[in-house]
């Protein structure tokens, strides 16, 4: 049976930094950066991408749609 592995990518220009996102991460896959935007919002990105099982339930959660997942079968 194959498994599954996720993987996901964060519009870093539009996040708006509100940890959501890493709240709802089952895998502890999305963390918030030191740095800021240029909006000056520390912005989420995937800080453990192994452990990412593409589960969507950050790009559900995402009031601004900023995130992107992507699954594969390896």
């Amino acid at each position: 049976m194959a498994k599954i592995v996720g993987s996901i990518v964060v519009n870093v220009e539009r996040c708006k930094g509100c940890e959501i996102c890493m709240v709802s991460c089952p895998t502890g896959t999305i963390a918030m950066a030191k740095e800021v935007n240029g909006k000056g919002y520390n912005y989420a990105f995937p800080a453990n991408p192994d452990l990412c099982n593409g589960c969507a339930n950050c790009a559900v959660v995402c009031p601004d749609g900023v995130i992107t997942v992507y699954k594969a079968k390896i």
